[in-house]
């Protein structure tokens, strides 16, 4: 089907793999001359019309796209690799910083509350990721599902969230690593970083230590993902094993009058602090991503995603519980606050063991995300909408090398010099952003299939997306903006909720899952979008700022580069094989061909 599954473009893949060449990064016709480029400039209209609508087809992502990389991921992994990485991916920072930030500053007692929000929210995501990572079993994760379902821009605005994601929490998460080192070797964080009194506060304390951690877990990414699966593996059961410890040893030391007053910033406190601790959840959707290595996605991704967040959120609640009995809100560090409720109870010795389970699961967080980052990158690099060259796959490691070299420089550079607050609330945004689009996208998948749903219920369920997401950008407007009232939620709750029924009960289902489904559709992902959005309604106005700045910056590259690349790279597959449909709804169907290849295409959605 075109050059997506032809034999020249996997060798040009292949060569790509050896080389450094302007062919390697701008390969496409927009790029090969400066009249070349000013035409592609002058059609922009045209094209961004036309790439709107461009939907790709799951079976598309699994072989064209993903032949692009020239040599095949390794299949190795199981449910059991895959529960592990989860867990791996996510108890890290989150709970040993964040915890103590977020209990002294924002919920209290009650941030054992808020972890279980942002774990309900999470585990709604969850139950989305599962049901696309089964059927398009890609190393693409959420972007592949949103380029399939909501389409090309869509997809590419996700993908660069998806990135500043990866890169911003492992840029915190190696930052915390440097907080518990000195930890362990009883100095302040600081002492460990240089402090460059002409930057601003914000980015002035520079982090080395940050840095060489970084560039060693890229070298173990970069090598082997089962290695990387096997060292994962024993670092967290290690680390699982110092949690218990830390659970025993703590509440031998706990008072209940610590846990009063339970709400001392009352309710909005507790969502406030949801919204910034759903960074402590952050990681599950990078073992989406190695769907691909996956033996048997139907079985291995659903028990692996669900059975890791499960564990997680169960950890996370006893953890914070653990912390308000040892200690009075008030008095929690913000930096290492296990370790110095530890020591504020008279038993300073179990410090070293806490900062070495905190430096065991951070390091952990670090591999998986490298490992995620890496393919989520090989995968857009294969649409061209970066330079195709990340696509590289090795052919004896079976690795995306290149993909994660770049990632984690990209990492290390923003945690040399960046606070870890504005990096968990800049995290925070980006993250929740992704699942509500990838909810969103679900109910496409399950009510709506190109050529076979009606005009009508095409409507209705367009009709019922746009209510139920304006109700919930209304519910979290009024909860940010609204200190004390409660009128406003007797309007954007009814219109969600019989948005919802609406959906349920007026659009026939148009598809059902193959081989695992969410359940409660749509229900459960109706949810999702709606506790989704009203946790973005927690976060301050200057994280918003930034991420503004972020998804203009991506609107200008795509303008000017990805558009461009990503359009040829479809013109050239229309061309090759006689009809655009067969690959992308939205494109110009040759006449002749018209009929059968729509046909083809619809029965491929």
């Amino acid at each position: 089907m075109g050059i997506e599954g032809d034999d020249s473009g996997s060798k040009a893949a292949r060569r790509r793999g050896c080389s450094c060449t302007k062919e390697d990064f701008l390969p496409e016709e927009s790029f090969q001359s400066w009249s070349n480029y000013s035409r592609a400039m002058r059609e922009t209209g045209m094209r961004l019309r036309e790439r709107l609508t461009a939907r790709s087809l799951d079976q598309t992502e699994m072989t064209e796209v993903r032949a692009r990389s020239g040599n095949e991921m390794k299949k190795n992994l199981t449910w059991w690799d895959l529960i592990w990485f989860g867990i791996g991916a996510v108890i890290g920072a989150g709970i040993f910083v964040l915890t103590g930030q977020e209990a002294k500053e924002a919920a209290g007692p009650a941030v054992i509350l808020s972890f279980v929000v942002s774990g309900i929210s999470a585990m709604l995501s969850v139950f989305c990721y599962t049901e696309f990572a089964v059927e398009i079993p890609v190393a693409g994760g959420s972007f592949a599902y949103l380029r399939v379902e909501l389409g090309d821009f869509v997809a590419f605005i996700a993908a660069g969230n998806i990135l500043l994601e990866y890169v911003i929490g492992g840029a915190a998460v190696a930052r915390s690593w440097t907080s518990y080192f000195a930890t362990l070797l009883n100095h302040h964080p600081n002492d460990f970083r240089i402090h460059a009194s002409s930057l601003s506060a914000d980015y002035s304390r520079l982090d080395p230590i940050a840095c060489v951690v970084i560039a060693i877990v890229c070298v173990v990414a970069a090598v082997s993902t089962k290695g990387s699966s096997r060292f994962n593996y024993v670092a967290s059961i290690v680390h699982l094993a110092i949690i218990l410890f830390i659970i025993i040893a703590g509440l031998t030391k706990a008072n209940t009058h610590n846990l009063t007053p339970f709400t001392p910033f009352g309710a909005r406190g507790i969502f406030s602090a949801s919204a910034v601790l759903f960074f402590a959840y952050v990681g599950f959707d990078a073992v989406s991503t190695m769907a691909e290595e996956t033996k048997n996605p139907a079985k291995d991704i659903p028990i692996g995603l669900v059975g890791a967040m499960s564990i997680t959120t169960f950890c996370y609640c006893v953890l914070a519980l653990t912390l308000c009995l040892m200690q009075p809100y008030a008095s929690i560090d913000p930096d290492a606050p296990f370790s110095v409720a530890f020591s504020a109870v008279g038993m300073d010795w179990a410090k070293y063991i806490v900062a070495f389970g905190a430096l065991k699961g951070m390091t952990t967080v670090l591999l998986v995300s490298a490992v995620g980052q890496a393919r989520y990158l090989t995968h857009i690099a294969r649409t061209h909408m970066v330079p195709p060259w990340l696509a590289n796959v090795h052919p004896v490691t079976g690795t995306p090398i290149n993909a994660t070299i770049i990632m984690l420089v990209a990492t290390a550079v923003i945690a040399f010099f960046t606070d870890l607050g504005i990096l968990s609330n800049l995290l925070s945004i980006s993250t929740l952003f992704i699942f509500m689009l990838v909810a969103v996208a679900l109910l496409v998948r399950r009510y709506y299939v190109a050529g076979e749903t009606t005009a009508a219920n095409r409507n209705k369920l367009a009709a019922c997306i746009v209510l139920i997401l304006s109700s919930s950008v209304s519910t979290a407007l009024y909860w940010a903006l609204s200190k004390k009232g409660w009128v406003g939620y007797l309007v954007t709750v009814p219109v969600w909720l019989l948005s919802t029924v609406a959906l349920h009960f007026l659009v026939p289902l148009a598809r059902k899952p193959k081989m695992w489904g969410v359940p409660l559709v749509p229900w459960l992902p109706s949810a999702s979008i709606a506790i989704n959005i009203f946790l973005l309604g927690s976060i301050d106005g200057l994280s918003f700022a930034r991420f503004g700045l972020w998804t203009a910056f991506l609107l200008l590259y795509y303008f000017f580069l990805g558009l461009h690349a990503s359009y040829d790279t479809a013109k050239a597959a229309e061309m090759a094989s006689g009809s655009f449909a067969k690959l992308e709804e939205g494109g110009s169907v040759a006449p002749a061909a018209a009929g059968n290849e729509g046909k083809s295409a619809a029965e491929g959605r």
